[in-house]
């Protein structure tokens, strides 16, 4: 066997040793494991070697036996940062009296795969080599070691070696394959390790000219960006389109080209000395943006920042994150011997169409973002895996200042979920919107990064694409389907026909069952009792209603939830449509509460679609009841002439939010709970009649989510008094409400409940697809299959 240079040899007295052989599982490859357990070895003066298989890190140890002990603690307490050890299990065998201990090749085995790492941003020692004049990487736009760069969107197979990572076609030059096999070395076996000799080049590309060498082009890109122009930058995981934050002409320009009207753009900015000038930054807030994760972090905007409403139109908060790959901190910096200022702040966002998935291949980009971006910063490192920013906000709750995952994507997917271990392998496929998947292998789930909504063919193919890899880089065949519960999902329709292609169980698990659940999974409480409120837009209940105000109780046994409260349900006017158009919700209403007399006509909407709409709720006519609190909200900030149509998800009640945080005070309103249900009608009638008597607009805001707040904790704590169960849970993607969140979770403390509350996992509908698997395993469990 070829072995790397031995980093130890210290003879031993063979009578006073003996040898283990020691499995390590969890995130242990591409995070310099094998470098660290050598190290550990040399310093304890341990002999074997240590190597990767596809399932785990594989050592082999002799030395004294309480040397030994220490050297296995150690393996799980002074593990690498971007390390997660699962498990390590160990056991004795035959000494061989060896004298030194190595690093040996990859080897492959049989049975489940090791974790895959997520891509983590350039750390700090690589940082302080790229602006070194004296390093031979010096603005090198790919500079990685192993603890930082790409590693997810890299990998094409496991064992994670080079070979079987994009980065197979860039043969190492001596230097780096020198430091790539020096065990001592901070680039010891880091895959994406090059430098400017051997690495990926970047080139600027527009009107059928490519600029090279890399100061040229960054020169060039600063050049177009201070004359506004939009550029398509390729990063890990995509492309995003950058473009000027400062001047509304081009910001709107990116908007009308993209199809984008109206929902927020991501901004990129230099450092925190940049962000605390935009927005307010607190510890928490600073942790989330330096972490290796380096998400998009939503928080509050300061006067006068400079950033033009048009990059978040009528709303209070700006999406920012920090630069986290190498070209983009060449991006913000100084070229040497350009007079172009490099920018502070651009924006970032995804390089797509409205509704299309995340551009990521370079023709695909050419052809798709040819009308949107007027020149492309490509590179010739291939992603082998697609992967949006991750997206997290700052909360106040229970406990102050909790991150909490509003897309779970870069820097966080795959890591995995445990849950309780099964022999079932278990393909869950999520929902139509915000959709993930996972897969459930053992005593871990799998969760997928942010897919997007399947309402478009290439979004489609993503996730055919993305089911292929999950299950590929797992070794892990699915044995069963779990997918919504709503039949004419396309996620529930290609389950349906891959279980019966397969010949495998299908089980369809209902849609705030599955939120509820993966709220319990996320805090290791599957099999213990839970009272819950789940709030969202739509979901389809076991009645056919569509369901999204509900209170839901599961005990020990996670297959079943019973629905023991909900919001009174009301009219939707044309389904769908209704979500599209909260001013058919806003009649709807008005309807339901015996207001449907009053003259009132939404601003800019058609009499003759007011009237329609009236004429339909009269006759009740494709008008579907449900129970939505997503759904109540649009109502009601139509009825307060907030928004009337919308032009992307949850835009109604995010702009109510926004209103509501400036209100002087709450102008009182309240909910009736009755036999179980927060009735609607009464609240609405008190809207509209703070309304039409001139309260303003924020303050009645403020009222609304006072009210709905009170009648849920009313309507929580009955329940718990009456069932005795104590544990209380928030899911859904309505508690991406922070005024609702926040509020909900400190009045249900106060009465000595015990609250669980998202944090890693989506409350959306990101984080169905794992609260779908482990329902399902628990019915095949039980024998259960619907």
């Amino acid at each position: 066997m070829n072995r790397s240079p031995a980093v130890l040899a210290t003879p031993l007295d063979p009578t006073s040793v003996t040898r283990r052989q020691i499995v390590v599982r969890g995130v242990v490859q591409g995070v310099g494991f094998r470098p660290f357990v050598a190290r550990l070895a040399a310093e304890l003066g341990v002999v074997g070697f240590c190597g990767n298989d596809v399932t785990s890190v594989f050592v082999e140890a002799e030395g004294p036996e309480s040397v030994l002990d220490r050297f296995v603690e150690r393996l799980h307490r002074d593990a690498p940062p971007a390390a997660v050890v699962v498990a390590v299990e160990t056991w004795t065998v035959p000494t061989r009296g060896e004298a030194a201990f190595t690093i040996v090749p990859s080897r492959h085995s049989e049975g489940r795969r090791t974790l895959v790492p997520p891509d983590t941003a350039v750390c700090a020692d690589c940082l302080r080599e790229l602006f070194d004049p004296a390093d031979r990487r010096y603005r090198h736009p790919f500079i990685s070691c192993t603890n930082c760069g790409p590693r997810f969107t890299i990998i094409t197979d496991l064992p994670y070696d080079r070979p079987v990572t994009t980065m197979t076609g860039f043969p190492l030059c001596p230097r780096c394959r020198a430091e790539y096999d020096d065990p001592a070395d901070r680039r010891f076996h880091a895959q994406p390790v090059a430098c400017h000799d051997c690495g990926p080049r970047i080139r600027l590309e527009f009107d059928q000219t490519a600029v090279t060498g890399d100061d040229r082009v960054l020169g060039a890109a600063h050049a177009r960006l201070a004359a506004g122009e939009v550029l398509a930058v390729k990063g890990i995981g995509g492309y995003h389109l950058a473009c000027r934050a400062d001047v509304e002409d081009v910001v709107q320009r990116l908007r009308d080209r993209k199809h984008r009207p109206d929902k927020p753009f991501a901004l990129m900015v230099r450092d925190l000395e940049v962000a605390r000038r935009l927005v307010e930054v607190g510890s928490a807030a600073e942790r989330a943006l330096t972490s290796t994760a380096a998400p998009i972090v939503l928080l509050r905007r300061r006067p006068g920042s400079g950033i033009v409403d048009a990059v978040a139109p009528r709303l209070d908060e700006l999406g920012l994150m920090l630069p986290y790959t190498p070209l983009h901190h060449l991006l913000f910096a100084s070229v040497p011997g350009s007079d172009v200022p490099p920018p502070d702040v651009l924006v970032m966002t995804s390089a797509n169409l409205s509704g299309e998935p995340l551009c990521w291949q370079d023709d695909d980009a050419r052809t798709r973002m040819a009308g949107i971006a007027d020149a492309f910063l490509i590179n010739d490192r291939p992603i082998a895996v697609p992967c949006e920013d991750s997206i997290v906000r700052i909360e106040d709750g229970v406990r102050p200042d909790v991150e909490v995952v509003l897309r779970r994507s870069r820097g966080m997917a795959p890591l995995p979920t445990e849950i309780p271990a099964t022999d079932t392998v278990v393909l869950a496929v999520g929902a139509e919107l915000k959709n993930t998947i996972t897969i459930a292998a053992g005593p871990n789930a799998y969760t997928s990064a942010h897919l997007g909504d399947m309402s478009t063919l290439e979004a489609r193919e993503a996730f055919l694409r993305s089911v292929d890899h999950l299950i590929a880089l797992h070794g892990v065949p699915p044995q069963a389907v779990a997918a919504d519960l709503h039949p004419g999902f396309l996620t529930s329709r290609w389950a349906a026909e891959r279980a019966e292609a397969e010949n495998l169980p299908l089980l369809p698990v209902q849609h705030h069952h599955a939120h509820l659940a993966s709220l319990l999974a996320e805090h290791g409480r599957v099999g213990r009792p839970v009272i819950g409120a789940v709030f969202d837009g739509t979901g389809l209940g076991c009645d056919r209603h569509v369901w999204g105000g509900e209170i839901l109780a599961i005990g020990e046994d996670v297959t079943t939830a019973e629905r023991v409260g909900h919001l009174e349900e009301f009219p939707l006017p044309g389904g769908d449509v209704a979500v599209r158009q909260p001013f058919r919700v806003a009649l709807a209403l008005l309807h339901h509460a015996g207001l449907a007399g009053r003259d009132w006509t939404p601003a800019g909407v058609p009499e003759a679609a007011v009237a329609a709409v009236r004429s339909q709720l009269r006759s009740g006519i494709a008008c579907v009841p449900t129970s939505s609190v997503g759904r109540l909200f649009d109502g009601v900030a139509s009825l307060l002439g907030v928004r009337h149509a919308i032009t992307y998800e949850a835009q109604a009640a995010i702009e109510l939010e926004a209103a509501a945080a400036t209100a002087s005070a709450a102008h009182p309103l309240s909910a009736p709970v009755v036999d179980g249900r927060i009735l609607v009608g009464p609240l609405v009638a008190a809207v509209v009649a703070a309304r039409d008597a001139g309260v303003p607009v924020p303050n009645i805001a403020l009222g609304f989510h006072e009210a709905l707040t009170a009648a849920t904790v009313e309507l929580l704590t009955a329940t718990a008094d009456r069932t005795g169960v104590r544990t209380v849970g928030i899911s859904g993607g309505v508690f991406a409400n922070r005024i609702l969140a926040r509020d909900l979770a400190r009045a249900l403390a106060r009465r000595d409940l015990d609250v669980l509350t998202h944090s890693r996992i989506p409350g959306n509908d990101g984080g169905l697809a794992l609260g779908q698997a482990v329902v399902a395993r628990a019915m095949l469990r039980k024998g259960r299959r619907d």
